[in-house]
Formats: structure tokens, sequence, C-alpha cells
């Protein structure tokens, strides 16, 4: 947001400046990466759509138009416009997410359209300003009786980042406050007449409580879900509330934040249908140079307005001289998700050599080897089946916990798994053997061509026993350098090439972020992990497999490649 000089006299001017926004976004004249551009399309398909009469959604420019004027009545909180008295002035792309957001209703009752909306830009991106002033809007213009509206998030300190600006803005607009007959209080703005609220908000509201408009800040910070799910909840009574996230990326695969992230990236290619959820994510694509002009463009929206290129490029060269600094750079300034710190694989060409048509069935009749790691008998067991794939390999994991793990608390990232049937759960308080051995049965019974399954000889000998004398080969792969090194510098190559074929499977993209390793002297590798809940049992499974693929290749005899040579 910057002072830019008056628009020019139109009968919508911020509804034409967002509209024209999406088109040059699409046209390729603004740069962008694609999960905009793919929001921009959807906003002009969706706008070509409700010219007919059995789509169910119109696009109301006045409503939209409203909303945009008043956020531009708003003043500046810091920084020199606020010392020169002046007003938010919303840039074009701000424009389009603010009429889209707002100007959408249903057409059988003229209620809004977008309940839920997931907004990730980078910091420095005017976010919190720009949530400040809808939820200001929420409080006021949007006509709720007895509004409650929260600044949610896990510390006081970020709870306060987007109502600390509404609170000022609030305090320096006196005509609103008279207009609205709304008073500025210390930790809250309150509206007398029929009780309305904007307040900042640290864990959840509680069960009695009812938003009707709920703002989460750095959403990617949450370890849980429960603030969102207890918001989402107690708006139940309301007519048209607004979950509206804002956040930056972060390192938590197995959090909440990142799995709504790829429901929005599969709602913006249409996989699925989600008519009432809206997602904006600027960030730079995979194959860009982060270390690029265009990067920063891409990613960073309001370019040298609120952000300066000069600081981004500083904060570049920075990540280019330190290399502890380049996870934060791409996550903070690029929007990039990284993994840990220490982490061995390159999580983002995994993520880019998925396929989300791949699967199982269409492997009926192939050789496959399966790699089993058993590591504990309450925690994580996983399977990995394995088959050659297109000069590389494609996997599938299969992942089994007992009920008494997934219910802990700290474990909502495994129950959410569970209900989308990544995770396979048996009863009681250990792993149910029985439950695995008749999975890897079935997978023979149902035409898969096992060769082999590869098991660490510390664990289920009892199950590996059971499983030969049903005829299947079964291999120990003992937990030792010598067995891991090479299997693992391959995995690392092959996902590098993006030779791994794999469904998406967010079980095993977490697992693969948390495994860590250092070269010897020798240069072998061993993979471990940082903390006792970062599991990776799934690569370990993966690596198992692989190593059995690879004893294979290196006993396969010359001759059978060549044929003999006669002299």
């Amino acid at each position: 947001m910057k002072q830019t000089p008056s628009r020019r006299s139109a009968e919508n001017p911020h509804v034409e400046a967002g509209n024209r926004y999406a088109r040059q976004v699409v046209a390729g004249k603004v740069p962008a990466g694609k999960w905009v551009i793919f929001a921009c399309k959807r906003h002009l398909d969706n706008l070509e759509a409700s010219k007919r009469a059995d789509y169910p959604y119109r696009f109301d420019a006045k409503t939209a138009e409203k909303w945009c004027k008043f956020i531009e009545l708003l003043p500046h909180t810091k920084g020199e416009w606020a010392r020169k008295g002046e007003t938010l002035r919303l840039e074009p792309w701000q424009c389009f997410k603010t009429i889209c957001l707002m100007g959408w209703l249903r057409k059988q009752d003229g209620l809004r359209r977008y309940r839920k909306a997931l907004i990730l830009e980078p910091r420095k991106n005017a976010k919190s300003t720009w949530a400040a002033g809808i939820g200001l809007g929420m409080l006021t213009i949007d006509g709720e009786h007895g509004a409650e509206v929260y600044s949610g998030a896990t510390t006081e300190k970020q709870a306060w980042e987007v109502f600390k600006p509404a609170r000022l803005m609030a305090q320096k607009s006196p005509a609103l406050l008279a207009h609205f007959g709304v008073s500025v209080n210390a930790k809250n703005i309150h509206r007398l007449g029929d009780g309305s609220k904007f307040e900042p908000l640290i864990g959840d509201p509680g069960d009695g409580a009812s938003p009707s408009c709920a703002i989460v800040d750095e959403y990617h910070e949450h370890d849980t879900d429960r603030m969102v799910d207890t918001m989402e909840t107690g708006m139940g009574a309301r007519e048209q509330p607004l979950l509206l996230i804002i956040t930056t990326a972060g390192d938590n695969l197995a959090g909440p934040c990142y799995a709504m992230l790829q429901d929005a990236e599969k709602v913006l290619e249409g996989v699925i249908e989600n008519d009432e959820f809206f997602a904006l994510i600027y960030t730079c694509d995979p194959e860009d140079d982060w270390t690029s002009d265009a990067a920063l463009r891409k990613a960073n929206p309001n370019y040298d307005v609120s952000v300066k290129g000069e600081f981004l490029r500083a904060r570049q060269r920075d990540a280019l001289q330190n290399a502890r600094k380049v996870g934060v750079f791409k996550t903070k300034h690029l929007n990039q998700w990284v993994q840990a710190r220490d982490a061995y694989f390159d999580v983002q060409k995994w993520k880019e050599s998925a396929r989300s048509t791949l699967k199982l069935e269409d492997f009926k009749g192939q050789r496959c080897r399966v790699g089993i790691d058993l590591a504990s008998t309450i925690d994580i067991a996983a399977v990995e089946i394995t088959f050659e794939h297109e000069g590389g390999y494609a996997r599938f994991g299969r992942y089994y916990l007992p009920e008494a793990t997934i219910e802990l608390p700290e474990n909502q990232h495994y129950r959410g798994w569970r209900e989308s049937k990544w995770i396979t759960q048996t009863d009681g308080d250990m792993i149910d053997y029985v439950t695995i051995r008749d999975d890897l049965l079935q997978l023979r019974d149902d035409g898969y061509l096992v060769d082999e399954i590869a098991f660490d000889p510390h664990q289920a000998h009892m199950m590996m026993a059971e499983l030969r004398d049903e005829g299947m080969q079964t291999i120990e792969v003992r937990p030792l350098v010598l067995n891991f090194s090479p299997a693992m510098k391959q995995m690392d190559g092959l996902i590098r090439s993006r030779k791994i074929a794999h469904n998406g499977d967010p079980v095993f993209t977490w697992m693969l972020s948390n495994v860590v390793a250092k070269p010897d002297a020798k240069d072998n590798v061993y993979p471990r992990k940082n903390r006792a809940e970062n599991k990776i049992d799934g690569p370990i499974a993966h690596m198992m497999a692989l190593a059995r693929w690879m004893a294979n290749e290196d006993a396969s005899s010359v001759y059978d490649k060549r044929g003999l040579l006669t002299v």
C-alpha cells in the first residue's frame, strides 16, 4: 500500500484495477507465479460463468467497490506515510484480492460466497495492514449484528500484529468511531449498541464464542489446527462469516498450514472443487533461480512499494554469502516452504516429481521390491512398495499406527492423515503385525510380483517367518552404514533428477524433510533425525528397497547384458 495519485474517474475504479490486474497476470504482462496465475484465471473464468443462469454466484461490483473505498479511508499507522497523515491506497493486486473476497455473492440469497481464505504473502508486503482493514470492515460496514471479530495467533505478540494497526486506525478515524458508535479500549474495539467487538486472541475463542470474522496470522507457526477448527465451528450461527488466514511459508510440513496449502493448490488447479474457499499464493516457481531479481518480483507483489527492492536484494546477497541464511531468506522473502536446516534430501525437488494421477493399480503384473521399517511396536510402521519405472522408480507408501498413539494430543497430524486414508489405524496400544502381514500377502494375491521383502533383522522375526512360510522371499538389510550409504546417495540423486515417481503422499514428504545426515571421513552417510518426533520410517524403508534393487543390479552377469565374446 502507498500514497498514489487519485484514480481516474470511473464508476468502480478499484474493481476495474483488480480485474485489469487479473487480465495482465494471465497475459504474462505482470510477473507472477503459477498459483497467482491460477487464482486470476479462476476469477476471470468465474466472471464469464456468472453470465449463465445456472451458475450459483454473481459478482457485485458495487459491494466490492465499497470495501475497497472503506479500506482507503483508513490512515497509515507507521512510517513516513503515517507521519504525513496519509490514508491507505490499494495497489492493483490488493484491489484484486479485496474484490474477489468481498465482491462474489450467492445468487440465491445475496450472501457472500467465500467463507474461508488462505493468503500467503512474504514478509513486508503489507498483509497485516490490509487484514486490519478487513477486520474493521467486518466490525462496521459488513452489517453483522453483534459481530465478533478476532485476530488470532499462537502468541500475544503475533495476535497484536493485525489488531494493533486496526486499533490505531480506529483511534485516528473519529468519523468512523462516531458514525458506527465504536469505542477504542486498551484491548478491544467495541460497539456498545449491539455488543460487537474486535479483539486479539491467543489460543482459541472457546466453545461459547460465535466469530463472524476470524483473522489467523502466521498460520505456519501453529502445531495444530485447534484454533482454526474452533473458530470455524463457532461460525455456524453466522450468515456470512469469514475465516481469513494470512501467513508466510514455514518449515513444518506436518502442520495444519501446509496441509491447507496443499488443499488450496488443488482448488486452484481445479483438481477439487470448493467454491467457498479463496486462495492466493505469492511465491516464485520451482524452476526460478532464487538468486534472481525475477524471483523477488514474482514472490513480492508490493515490490518497491512497502518492501524495497534494495532491501530484498540485500537479504538475497546475505543468503548467497552465508548458507545458514538461505532457508530464512527463501521462507520469509520468497514464500517457499523449506525443510529442516540440516536436511539431507531436496524436498522441493521431491514435491516437483509428484503425480496425483499415479496409482498402485497401474502396476499390477509388474515386479516390485518392498522395504519394511517396523521401528517400534507403539509407533509408526512403514511399508514401501517400489517398481522400476521410466528409467527410475515409482513408489507407494503404507503406514500403520496403533489407535492409542494416533489419539495422543501431540499427534494431530496423524489424525488428519488417518481421515485422509494415508495412515492405517490398528486397534489397541501396539502395532498389529497381523494387519501388515495380511496386507503384504494381499499385495501378492492381487497380482503384484513381489520379488523380495527387505527388513531389519532386529524387527518382527515371527512375521517374516510367516511370510516365508507363505512362499514370499524375505531379505535382511542390517542397519549399517555399508548398507545404507550407497542407497541413500542413490536416492538423493534420483530425487534431484526427479526419477522417483510418487502420488504426493504427504506422510512420506514430511518424513523425507526430517532426514538429516553428515558425511563421515570416508564420505559415507547414514539417515538420522534431529528429534524423536521427527519420524523417518518411510525413507528408511525406501532405502532398504533401493538397496535390494541395487544389489540385484550388481549381481547380474555382464554376459546377461552383452552376451559372450568369441575370440
